[in-house]
């Protein structure tokens, strides 16, 4: 290993550094071209129905209006699985859930850590410890489990009650965008109840199952058209090493040093990993070639500073951290060889989660006082839907 790699960050890592975060700035297009129609997100009404459905417009007084195209939880959700994938599989523990027929990779847990795929298992009272040890202002023994719930956030809200910030935040947004309506009609393959092969319906319940199933023509009117962006499209993603430098690993400086390194590797990696591309039916986005793509540092006292930040880079560093942290990178994934692990969800485990104890409440863990920063609230992490769907927590908008 690089002496001169492993210590090439420090400077960002030092208690007294005066680097709050790194930003990037990625402007993008259409694959179809600057004046291309795309496809935000969608989103369910709000309970109190001030939010009506549909696409995320916020609009403003001069006219002017913003277009969320993708959230930040589902850019986590995109960025997370990354560390599944063959090259970078090495850099965390690979931990899998049996249940039933499925195998559930812990990175695609919806609340990473604290979800109940992964506390219903044999693994539940090591991540129960890792917890409690991070609200002492320890973050080593997750980080030896689930690194990635560092990264991207962590709210362990059924049990202890541990929450931990996203380092990453990564959100697509659209401005001045127009509106556009689409509409459809379905054409059955036969006129099935003319040519007497179905029934003349005699109710509407009859009328809208032969709808449902396909059997008669659906008209679909003033639907979501997408949107065309005048503004332009912008990725704005922030790596918060001031949120970063909050984790220790107890009083020993060295380990904090190791641990930092090693999440911040790990923060650098999805940081400059291209979170977009095909996003979803009609989104598909790349980078604006007339405009180049910004890295910043930001300094606490507002200064911002060029500087380069590959891939490429992040990576091979990121390799030299995890192994100085004890994660071999280049090991062969094996489930049977720690740090790897496969465990069975549990329906005992499950069951005595939903039912709590003798008086139906459920076990928790009382809030505690803890070291500062250590215990940072977070936004709830959302659906793995891409934003299409209500996210189930507030996300694992990921």
């Amino acid at each position: 290993m690089s002496d001169e790699l492993i210590k090439k960050y420090d400077h960002w890592l030092k208690d007294d550094s005066g680097v709050a975060a790194l930003v990037i700035r990625e402007n993008l297009m259409p694959v179809e071209g600057q004046d291309g129609v795309l496809f935000p997100a969608t989103f369910a009404a709000s309970e109190d129905k001030t939010f009506k459905g549909g696409y995320n417009i916020d609009e403003f007084a001069d006219g002017k209006n913003v277009c969320l195209i993708d959230s930040v939880g589902s850019q986590a959700n995109r960025i997370e699985p990354l560390f599944a994938k063959k090259e970078y599989a090495g850099l965390v523990p690979q931990i899998v859930v049996k249940a039933g027929d499925k195998t559930v990779n812990l990175l695609d847990a919806g609340h990473r850590a604290g979800d109940a795929i992964i506390r219903c298992s044999a693994l539940q009272q090591d991540l129960q410890d890792a917890f409690k040890t991070v609200q002492s202002g320890d973050a080593e023994p997750l980080a030896k489990v689930a690194p990635t719930s560092l990264v991207f956030g962590v709210w362990d809200s059924r049990d202890t009650q541990a929450k931990l910030p996203r380092l990453i935040a990564s959100t697509i947004r659209a401005f001045d965008v127009r509106k556009l309506t689409r509409s459809a009609q379905y054409v059955p393959a036969t006129e099935y109840v003319d040519n007497g092969l179905l029934d003349e319906p005699a109710d509407k319940k009859t009328k809208d199952a032969y709808a449902e199933r396909g059997f008669v023509h659906v008209p679909a009117s003033g639907s979501h058209g997408g949107v065309i962006a005048t503004g332009g499209i912008r990725r704005d993603a922030t790596l918060h090493l001031a949120a970063l430098r909050l984790l220790t690993a107890g009083d020993v400086e060295a380990k904090t040093l190791a641990l930092r390194r090693y999440i911040l590797g790990l923060a650098m990696t999805g940081f400059t990993y291209s979170s977009f591309g095909y996003l979803r039916q009609g989104c598909s986005l790349v980078l604006d070639p007339d405009k180049p793509r910004e890295v910043r540092e930001v300094y606490c006292d507002g200064r911002r500073e060029k500087v380069t930040l590959e891939h490429g880079d992040a990576l091979k560093y990121a390799k030299a951290a995890a192994k100085a942290f004890g994660i071999d990178p280049d090991r062969k994934i094996n489930h049977q060889v720690s740090p790897d692990r496969e465990v069975v969800f549990d329906k005992d485990l499950a069951m005595k989660d939903v039912s709590g104890d003798d008086t139906g409440r459920r076990h928790q863990t009382p809030r505690k006082s803890v070291k500062a920063g250590v215990k940072v609230a977070t936004e709830p992490r959302r659906s793995r839907s891409g934003g299409t769907k209500t996210p189930r927590r507030s996300k694992k908008s990921k």
